[in-house]
C-alpha cells in the first residue's frame, strides 16, 4: 500500500521496488492499493474509502500482513493493526527485518539490532489492562516506573551494551585496515540488488553470497584481484543501498562503510537493466555524499547489460551512457571477456602510482622478503656484505615502509 510522489515512473518504480522487499522476506503480493492525495491522513494514513477498500482486499486474500511503502507514525500504525486485524510493516520495518535476517557477523548484528531497538521504542505499547500501574519493588521496577518504562529502559541499557560492543569491533576493525592502508584499494559500491556480489565473486574468485534478493550482503569482504597483480589490489564489497534508507541504519554501519571511506578507488555497480538505473545511481551518489566519500575518485560500471534486451537496445543505450559517462564500463558481471576487461583497467590505472626503486634489506630481516614480494612487482636483487638489494616497482607509501628500521 503507499500513496504516489513525484511522477509516474518514480511511483512505478516504488511500487516494484516494494514488492521486492516482500519478496526478499519470503511474501508474496496479494493485492496492491495506491491513493493519490494531497497529503497523509494525520491518523489513518490513508482515508476512510480506502481504508474499507484496504479491508475487503485483506478480507479476500486472507492476507497475513499489510506492507506501506512510507514511513508510519506509531499512532498511524496503531490504528490500522486494529482496523485491519492483521500486522501492519512501513517501510522502515520491512528493510529493519530483511537486514535482521541477512546480518551474519558480530557487528552486523550489534548494528541492525541498535537500529532496530531505537525504531521499536517509541512504538511500544501496554499489554493487558492494569499494566501501566506504577510501582516499585526490589529487583524490579523503580518507584513510580511503569511497565512501559521499564521496558524502554531496557531498550536504553540494551543499546549502550551493543554500542559499546560495536566501538571495540570498529577499533579491531580499524586495526586490520591500517595494516592495509599502504596498499591499493578498491570498493564496490551501489544501489542494493546492483550486482556487487557477483562482481566481486568474478574478480576475486571469492565466495561470497550471490542471490538475487535485496541486501544480501551485509558484511565488508576484502579479497584481492585474482590473477593476483603486483602489488595486490585489494577489493572490497560494501551493503548496498536503496532510497529511503533508514538514517539510522546509515549511522549504524557507518563503520562497514568506512571501506568505502579508505579506498582509493570506488566502482560504482548499476544495474542497467533497471528501468530506474538513474534514481537508484542518485540515491548511491547522495549516501555516499552523507558518509564523506562523494569526493573519492569513482568509476561507474553499468552491469547486467546481457539483461538489457536485444542488440539494438543494448547498443541504444550504451551511446547513451557513453555520451554522458565516456569513462563509464559497460559490462555484465556474468562474461568472462567482460570481467577480465575490467580487472586489466584495474591494473593499469594503479600503475601509474607506482614507481621503480631500490630497497635494502639486512639479513636479520629476511622475514620481509615474502612480504615484500607480496605487496611489490620484485624487477630483480642482487646482494652486498649487509644484505639484499631489491629493485622494485611499488607505491612510494610502501617503499617508505619497507625501509623503516
Amino acid at each position: 500500500m503507499q500513496l504516489p510522489e513525484a511522477n509516474d515512473d518514480d511511483f512505478q518504480d516504488s511500487v516494484a521496488e516494494l514488492g521486492r522487499l516482500a519478496k526478499t522476506l519470503g511474501l508474496a503480493v496479494v493485492g496492491t492499493l495506491v491513493q493519490k492525495r494531497p497529503a497523509l491522513h494525520v491518523a489513518t494514513y490513508v482515508g476512510s474509502g480506502k481504508i474499507d477498500e484496504l479491508k475487503a482486499i485483506v478480507a479476500a486474500q486472507d492476507a497475513e500482513v499489510v506492507l506501506v511503502e512510507h514511513e508510519l507514525t506509531p499512532s498511524q500504525a496503531r490504528t490500522l493493526e486494529t482496523t485491519l486485524e492483521v500486522p501492519i510493516m512501513d517501510r522502515t520495518g520491512v528493510i529493519l527485518e530483511i537486514f535482521h535476517r541477512h546480518a551474519r557477523s558480530r557487528a552486523a548484528k550489534a548494528q541492525v539490532e541498535i537500529v532496530r531497538l531505537q525504531y521499536m521504542a517509541p512504538r511500544m505499547r501496554e499489554l493487558g489492562a492494569g499494566a501501566d500501574r506504577q510501582r516499585g519493588g526490589i529487583g524490579g521496577k523503580g518507584a513510580g516506573e511503569s511497565g512501559m518504562e521499564l521496558d524502554r529502559r531496557k531498550i536504553r541499557d540494551r543499546v549502550a551494551e551493543l554500542s559499546a560492543e560495536l566501538a571495540q569491533l570498529s577499533t579491531e576493525a580499524e586495526t586490520q585496515r591500517s595494516r592495509r592502508r599502504d596498499m591499493h584499494r578498491v570498493a564496490l559500491v551501489g544501489y542494493t540488488n546492483a550486482g556487487k556480489s557477483t562482481l566481486m565473486r568474478a574478480l576475486t574468485g571469492s565466495d561470497v553470497l550471490v542471490a538475487d534478493k535485496l541486501f544480501a550482503t551485509l558484511d565488508t569482504t576484502v579479497r584481492s584481484l585474482v590473477p593476483e597483480t603486483r602489488p595486490k589490489i585489494l577489493l572490497s564489497d560494501t551493503v548496498g543501498f536503496i532510497d529511503n534508507l533508514p538514517h539510522g541504519l546509515v549511522a549504524s554501519f557507518k563503520s562497514t562503510l568506512d571501506e568505502a571511506l579508505e579506498a582509493s578507488l570506488l566502482l560504482h555497480v548499476i544495474d542497467a537493466s533497471d528501468r530506474g538505473w538513474r534514481r537508484q545511481l542518485g540515491v548511491t551518489k547522495d549516501v555516499l555524499a552523507e558518509i564523506g566519500a562523494g569526493v573519492i575518485p569513482r568509476l561507474l560500471l553499468f552491469n547486467k547489460f546481457d539483461k538489457v534486451g536485444d542488440a539494438t537496445a543494448q547498443s541504444v543505450l550504451a551511446q547513451r551512457i557513453l555520451a554522458e559517462w565516456p569513462d563509464a564500463v559497460i559490462l555484465s558481471a556474468k562474461s568472462s571477456d567482460d570481467v577480465r576487461f575490467l580487472h586489466d583497467k584495474l591494473e593499469t590505472h594503479f600503475r601509474g602510482d607506482l614507481v621503480e626503486d631500490e630497497i635494502h634489506v639486512a639479513y636479520d630481516r629476511q622475514h620481509l622478503r615474502g612480504v615484500l614480494y607480496a605487496e611489490c612487482e620484485v624487477l630483480g636483487e642482487r646482494y652486498d656484505e649487509a644484505g639484499i638489494i631489491f629493485r622494485v616497482r611499488a607505491t612510494q607509501a610502501a617503499i617508505e615502509r619497507f625501509r623503516a628500521p
